[in-house]
């Protein structure tokens, strides 16, 4: 039987360039192909880094969605089952809010984690008897958990492929975020499991993409002196609240952490209470970032714009903070309430939802109504605060004290962000993979 996986085209952003869709494979696509490969044909497209094949005639075809693809998926599902194959739409979306996945245009609906559902989906398949809805049941246990077919991977399409998931899901439920769904548990994988995987890639950097890697600190405390045993560097996100946990850093630092992802959100304490955000102290930000900088490691804030305590003046007052502390990246938003989450509740009961199209889902759009600016200055603000963040004058004045960090520093904010049209035209001529591996080797000299 032919499986087929695909991961529908996603919205570009107006800063973003084909770098940022081929940053890494999808791991999830590539975790359903483990489970199947040795008893079926299975192949995956990611439409994002080229053109989908619509004519081929798999058995079954499975799609994820993410919220603002579903618009795309389901013209997927449509070519494929105007032929009488069938769609199995899954992933971020349907496990939000299945409700809005129309199941006229689907043959089954996947929610939750796919070890918990693609195994009876096939079965079911197979035996003639496919079901419309297929849920996880009950908490995912890290022993359950499918490692991705690595060796699957275009390798040479992607910028990285070192990429590893050490648990699933986030302890935390802040209103914004997919996070928020009930369907979502968080679960840490097993260490020797992560580990063999690290080593087995056999690269002397490595990213982990988990949404919460010190979600589990008594974990991680367990796991981190296993992993300095490999000798790599890595980066990974976590929740600012890894500050407070006693000597945390200092281990994060000795076995090899370069950078942290950590989700600020907003520097307005009013903006991050209203959507419960409770991990976050803004009070405490700045020795936060103090005692990460301290010990070398750098920070990619991200930063949500448009929160209800929000006004114009919060982009100014964001970029002064942002170069003060001189954080080296920084990822920003505009509020998006997904569908599912306790923010798109709310919004919807205040009628302050400004369209139900789900392609401008995608944190690039305003879909809202805010409470204290235009929606044509909340978006205005969202560009200008790119634009000034990655001009060369804030580039250098954002230039990190430690100089071992000075090299990926420059590397990101220059050939990502300010010339990353011209990063990308050079990779489409020697490969992302290739260009990935030039920038590892800076890791050399960190």
């Amino acid at each position: 039987m032919h499986i087929k996986l695909i991961q529908p085209g996603m919205h570009m952003r107006p800063m973003d360039t084909h770098l940022k869709n081929r940053m890494s494979p999808p791991l999830g696509l590539y975790t359903i192909a483990a489970m199947f490969r040795n008893s079926h044909r299975v192949t995956v497209e990611n439409e994002n880094v080229r053109r989908l094949n619509l004519d081929d005639a798999p058995d079954i075809v499975g799609i994820s969605v993410n919220v603002d693809s579903l618009p795309r998926a389901l013209e997927i599902s449509d070519a494929y089952r105007s032929r009488g194959i069938p769609v199995v739409i899954g992933g971020i979306m349907p496990t939000l809010a299945a409700e809005m996945v129309p199941q006229d245009r689907v043959d089954a609906i996947c929610i939750g984690a796919a070890e918990g559902t693609w195994p009876d989906i096939i079965r079911d398949f197979t035996s003639g008897c496919l079901k419309k809805v297929y849920r996880c049941s009950g908490s995912l246990n890290g022993k359950d958990i499918v490692p991705p077919a690595y060796d699957l991977m275009p390798k040479s399409e992607y910028l990285y492929t070192n990429i590893f998931h050490a648990s699933r899901g986030c302890p935390f439920r802040c209103d914004f975020c997919y996070n928020s769904s009930p369907e979502r548990s968080y679960v840490c994988r097993p260490a020797e499991d992560v580990l063999a995987e690290v080593k087995a890639c056999g690269r002397r950097h490595v990213m982990f993409i988990d949404d919460n890697f010190a979600g589990n600190p008594k974990w991680l405390k367990e796991f981190l002196p296993e992993l300095k045993k490999l000798g790599i560097k890595w980066n990974a996100a976590v929740s600012i609240n890894v500050v407070d946990m006693p000597g945390m850093l200092d281990l994060m630092r000795d076995c090899g952490c370069m950078g942290l992802f950590i989700g600020f959100e907003s520097i307005n304490p009013s903006s991050v209470d209203g959507v419960h955000k409770v991990q976050n102290d803004v009070s405490k930000y700045e020795h936060a970032v103090e005692e990460i900088h301290r010990r070398g490691i750098m920070i990619n804030a991200s930063f949500v714009f448009g929160l209800d305590s929000d006004t114009p003046e919060t982009f100014r007052l964001t970029l002064d903070w942002i170069v003060k502390n001189r954080i080296e990246t920084v990822t920003s938003h505009i509020l998006t309430p997904y569908p599912g989450t306790g923010l798109y509740r709310r919004m919807k009961a205040e009628g302050r939802l400004l369209t139900t199209d789900l392609n401008f889902y995608d944190t690039a759009h305003v879909v809202m109504q805010p409470k204290n600016m235009t929606p044509e200055e909340l978006y205005n603000g969202y560009l200008w605060i790119y634009d000034n963040i990655y001009s060369f004058r804030n580039i250098i004045r954002r230039i990190p004290r430690a100089r071992r960090q000075i090299p990926s520093y420059l590397m990101f904010n220059f050939f990502y962000r300010k010339w990353g049209r011209f990063t990308d035209r050079l990779c489409s001529l020697v490969t992302y993979r290739r260009i990935g591996l030039w920038g590892e080797k800076l890791s050399k000299y960190l």
